[in-house]
Order: C-alpha cells, then structure tokens, then sequence
C-alpha cells in the first residue's frame, strides 16, 4: 500500500511487528527513505520515514504514534541518524534538488518543532547520507553529478533558548564543507564506512562501479 511504513521482525514470519499508514482520508504518498533511531535501551524506539513530496514523519514505535512531522518540499531520498543506539541526537535529511537538512533532535518546542539548519550542496539530487562511525559529527554525502562531499556539523554554544513564553527550544548548529571529489560522470548511488577502519568507505554509482575509498586526516578534525 501506498504510504505505508512497515516494521519486521526476521524471527516473526508473514505479520509485521508495526504498520503505519494514512490515515483515511489522506494522501497516500511513496516512501522513499526510512531510518531507525532513539535505540538506547530495550523499550525505546523510533522509525524515520521520508517520502516523494518533500514529508518527514517520526514515528514513535513505543506507543504507535506519530512524534513529529514536517515537509522538505523536495522528495526525502535519504534519513540518516547520527548514531541510531543514542538518545535522539541528530537526523540527517537528504533531497532531490540539492539541498540537505540537518535536525538537532535533543529539544522538541511544542509548535515549531526540531531547530534545523539547511545547506544547498548541488545542484543535483544527494541520494544518500553516511555519518562517520568514529566520528557523528562528520558525514559524506553522495551526488547525482558524481561528487562526494564530506561535511562537519559544528554546534552553538548553547544548544536550547528559551521562546518568548519561556519554553525551551533548540538552536541549530553550522555545517561546513571539508571536502569534496567527483569520482564518475554518472550519480553515486550510495556510500558506506567502516566501522572498524577510520576512513575506509566503498561507494557504488551508475557506471556500475564499485569503488573503495579511503579518506585521510580524520583524527585532525
């Protein structure tokens, strides 16, 4: 079904463990991206999902409900948590048109929600988002023209403010560009890091190339 996140248990046969879809009514839109987070103990759980027109929703797995949501206005092709086995931290969101969102996830204002910072990367679609295992701070990010871009998000002094009514709300942090190389004339499709060797990643593209990378002076940042 349309519009329809489903979470599965490999040990649980045929039935999902949760299903969330519209509600009726409304708009069935195709999901494109998803992302596990908030794992920091047995209980607590949170699905990310990114969908065609531009809508993020935060799924709480705990009591089934839907925690927070907002829209892109590009089609979200990748949710990335920073670390998914922390409290809430930071949520990466990548788009069609160049653009990624960067959500500071610690402190959620009742009306306006996530404090979030926007960056124009490309000009073509970012199809994924890899944080840096040794590092959540550092992330690459994978282009349609055939790039990748490693970036360091940089937080405020202080990370929550008070609204005008005296209830806390966060501060989005910088992010800055470290890096950036063009590997192939087609879209690099996505990127992974391992976790066990500080820098190493592969990559795969359109040209049907797999690719092993390594990138230096990562203890320097």
């Amino acid at each position: 079904m349309y519009g329809t996140v489903k979470v599965w248990d490999t040990r649980q046969k045929d039935t999902p463990v949760a299903n969330m879809e519209p509600a009726e009514g409304e708009n069935k839109r195709d999901c494109w991206a998803v992302a596990f987070g908030n794992a920091y103990n047995q209980e607590e759980r949170v699905v990310c999902a990114g969908y065609d027109n531009g809508d993020i929703k935060l799924f709480d797995l705990r009591n089934m409900s839907l925690r927070w949501e907002t829209n892109i206005r590009n089609g979200v092709c990748s949710l990335e948590f920073d670390r998914k086995d922390i409290i809430m931290n930071k949520l990466v969101a990548t788009s069609l048109e160049g653009k990624f969102h960067v959500y500071d996830l610690r402190t959620q204002h009742p009306t306006k929600g996530f404090a979030s910072v926007t960056e124009k990367a490309l000009k073509s679609t970012i199809w994924q988002v890899r944080h840096l295992p040794q590092n959540r701070d550092i992330f690459m990010t994978t282009g349609g023209a055939g790039s990748l871009h490693l970036w360091k998000y940089e937080y405020p002094a202080q990370r929550t403010k008070k609204d005008s009514d005296g209830v806390d709300m966060g501060v989005a942090g910088t992010v800055s560009l470290l890096q950036n190389v063009t590997l192939s004339t087609q879209p690099i499709s996505s990127i992974d890091w391992s976790p066990d060797k500080k820098g190493l990643c592969v990559s795969t593209a359109f040209d049907q190339t797999v690719r092993v990378l390594i990138v230096t002076k990562l203890n320097k940042l």
